[in-house]
């Protein structure tokens, strides 16, 4: 709960989110990150009326800037009341148990539940790591090397408690990893760069490699392709729902560095094409690819024109 807000016990984590004595008619989400966004997403299509409520200028911060933009519209148009710029100042107790949340302008927002998703730190506290030597980050998080050892050598760590990449494939890649290195007499590394990432917003969101504002500052010249539809699969549905599908390549080896997508099913379709970017395929090679129609993924090999190109 947050500790420096007054009234921060009265809001709950997303451990007692899957377990409310009844359900809320409106929920303030605060924060702007996966969990966030996503139970924002949720409880928004299961009928409740939600605000989420973001400090920052636009929720899903580290993700590239079009795809923030164009999955906080889609959430908006759904019905989510996002609200960016927003800092909460206190939680009181509003009538019939539900709660007021006073933001840092003086407005305010009244909600039957408030859920905290503002981020974790690494859990830990109490396992005697300070008795030992073990240097730990400010945060907690323990401090390892490439190859997951602390300072202590015969003390290893992996996963969200080293705090490098809070996701389950990448705390297990990395504990195979030094499962490897120190019994398998092998040498494998964690590749932090290609990580297929999804987040399951409505409409979901699928991302691998850089995003266009990292690939900017690496390489001397990109060039950018993206598209904006309406699915086939909406034709008859009436809804107004919008695919974004966007690439990033470096134009000095026509490699394709990032690959994005907001749409249906977008954690599905990304997963095929991570491979294509660990393997090192290029855009001549995706320009080479048959699309299958009709889908929304054949867009990623049917973009030819780029919307720019940059020094």
């Amino acid at each position: 709960m947050p500790a420096d807000v007054p009234g921060g016990e009265r809001a709950i984590s997303s451990n007692e989110i899957f377990d409310l004595a009844r359900f809320p008619a409106r929920l303030a989400v605060v924060g702007g990150g996966y969990i966030a966004s996503e139970f924002a997403s949720i409880f928004n299509g299961l009928g409740a009326r939600v605000t989420q409520l973001y400090r920052g200028e636009q929720i899903l911060r580290g993700f590239d800037r079009d795809i923030r933009r164009h999955v906080a519209a889609e959430m908006i148009k759904k019905g989510v009341d996002i609200r960016v710029g927003a800092k909460v100042r206190a939680l009181e107790a509003d009538a019939d148990g539900a709660t007021r949340i006073v933001l840092g302008d003086g407005s305010t927002v009244v909600a039957d539940a408030v859920l905290y998703a503002t981020g974790r730190a690494p859990n830990t506290g109490g396992l005697g790591l300070e008795a030992v030597g073990v240097k730990l980050d400010v945060n907690g998080a323990v401090l390892v090397d490439d190859r997951y050892c602390t300072n202590v050598p015969s003390i290893y760590a992996v996963g969200d408690v080293i705090d490098r990449v809070q996701l389950t494939p990448v705390a297990l890649a990395e504990a195979m990893a030094l499962v490897d290195d120190l019994f398998g007499g092998a040498e494998r590394h964690v590749d932090y760069l290609h990580i297929p990432t999804a987040v399951f917003t409505h409409p979901n969101i699928g991302t691998i490699g850089l995003s266009e504002e990292d690939a900017r500052g690496r390489f001397e010249r990109i060039r950018v392709y993206r598209s904006e539809f309406k699915p086939l699969r909406h034709t008859l549905s009436g809804s107004s729902e919008r695919t974004m599908m966007k690439l990033v390549v470096d134009d000095a080896n026509d490699r394709v560095v990032g690959l994005h997508m907001v749409g249906a099913d977008a954690g599905e379709t990304i997963q095929g094409f991570a491979v294509a970017l660990k393997a090192g395929a290029t855009k001549a090679i995706f320009d080479a690819t048959l699309g299958i129609h009709p889908t929304a993924a054949e867009e990623f090999v049917t973009m030819r024109e780029p919307v720019m190109a940059s020094s």
